[in-house]
């Protein structure tokens, strides 16, 4: 048989959820698609529902993860700052730490 232990972690700024697996989907594909709405579109999120989570993760970073601009003839965009793609790239390291070190644990058990 083969076990797997499953763990969902998050990081919190101050007791709220700055960053987590879904949010760290909706900004990698903001980062590809460079738009708010085609990004939640690829993901299978509403619009109010991503710009919601955007919100809220650009008023508990330290500094802004995303920059928008207005549309216009050729539409608007949104894209991840410098500060915004390091948080993805910490958030997805730690996240495969993790996993390692779960899957680690498990071959040490006495599951075997």
């Amino acid at each position: 048989m083969d076990y797997k232990i499953k763990s969902r972690i998050w990081i919190e700024a101050d007791g709220e959820i700055l960053l987590g697996e879904g949010r760290v989907s909706l900004l990698k594909a903001i980062d590809e698609t460079g738009s708010l709405s085609k990004a939640a579109k690829s993901i299978g999120m509403s619009y109010k529902k991503a710009w919601s989570l955007i919100d809220a993760v650009n008023k508990r970073a330290e500094k802004p993860v995303t920059s928008s601009s207005i549309g216009g003839k050729g539409g608007g965009g949104a894209e991840l700052t410098e500060y915004g793609k390091s948080l993805v790239e910490t958030f997805e390291t730690i996240n495969e730490n993790c996993w390692k070190f779960l899957d680690h644990q498990i071959k040490q058990s006495k599951l075997k």
